[in-house]
């Protein structure tokens, strides 16, 4: 929980598609941080994390890039947060795994350091921690004082979060949560008042790490959870992953021609939802960007 005398500080990685493609979750994710007094330094030198797929060609070429974003938050001498699933099960992998290296396989340490100087970068320390902003949020900030600074609660609005599969299964270990079952998100939901909605697809990917080759079936995927999270009666999907906002809003409409089926459920990026009850306005969190109309959330809260 959040001392009165401490001051949250991180080293920021927002990743590519909220820097992009989805230009009002990286703003979403300032507007929120900035009501709640929490720093960001933006690791402006980062590189992308890859989404995975550089391991396909070398687990060396992931390991490499992603120890220089870390060793970036290492000069700071900061934990590196994201508020993406994605780049969080990368980089969290990875930062996990040349931990581990440093003990069982200190060669391959200077392996990737080796390259690292070549470039003239830092070298990995294993200093560090990467975070996700929602379990900084609950660990660091507390819900409690979430809580305090609500000024409209989200009575009424039913939320079904969506994890997807990154977060909470791309690491070995997962302190903050359990992998299967996990809670915080619906935790969060209860703190600002919305209510939370479980259905199947919640812990499930997103169908985005199939999209560039078997595009049908990415699209099914997603529409299959988008219809369970609609029949247990959500009035909408909150996900704490930009590529899972991607295929679930971006691509909806797209979804629902493959599917045949109207779908039309708005979904939120978690800052987005928090700031809403903080006071931030929905011009400010960018929601009238969304592909699938947010309004209806709005009316629901009585804006």
């Amino acid at each position: 929980m959040l001392s009165q005398t401490l001051k949250l500080k991180y080293a920021y990685f927002p990743g590519c598609v909220a820097q992009g493609a989805c230009r009002e979750l990286y703003q979403s994710t300032q507007a929120l941080t900035q009501a709640l007094g929490i720093e960001l330094v933006e690791l402006k030198k980062a590189a992308c994390c890859g989404s995975g797929t550089f391991k396909e060609d070398s687990q060396l070429l992931e390991d490499t890039v992603n120890a220089r974003n870390i060793a970036l938050a290492e000069e700071l001498n900061l934990p590196l947060l994201t508020h993406c699933s994605t780049c969080q099960g990368v980089i969290g992998h990875v930062n996990e795994h040349l931990k581990e290296c440093k003990t069982s396989d200190p060669k391959y340490i200077e392996q990737v350091n080796g390259l690292l100087h070549k470039e003239g970068c830092s070298p990995y320390r294993g200093s560090t921690d990467v975070k996700h902003l929602l379990y900084a949020l609950v660990t660091d900030y507390g819900l409690e004082e979430i809580t305090k600074r609500v000024t409209r609660k989200l009575t009424g609005l039913k939320c079904a979060a969506f994890y997807g599969c990154y977060l909470l299964r791309a690491q070995k270990s997962m302190p903050y949560d359990d992998p299967f079952q996990p809670e915080a998100m619906e935790n969060m939901f209860r703190a600002v008042g919305a209510t939370p909605i479980y259905y199947r697809g919640r812990t499930q990917c997103c169908g985005w790490p199939l999209a560039s080759y078997a595009t049908t079936q990415s699209f099914k995927m997603a529409g299959m959870h988008i219809q369970d999270a609609l029949t247990s009666g959500a009035d909408c999907i909150v996900t704490p992953c930009p590529l899972c906002h991607l295929n679930l809003d971006s691509r909806q409409p797209e979804v629902e021609k493959v599917i045949e089926q109207k779908l039309g459920l708005p979904v939120l990026h978690l800052p987005q939802l928090i700031a809403l009850a903080l006071g931030v306005s929905p011009k400010e969190l960018g929601l009238e960007r969304h592909v699938v109309s947010t309004k209806p959330v709005l009316e629901k809260l009585g804006f």
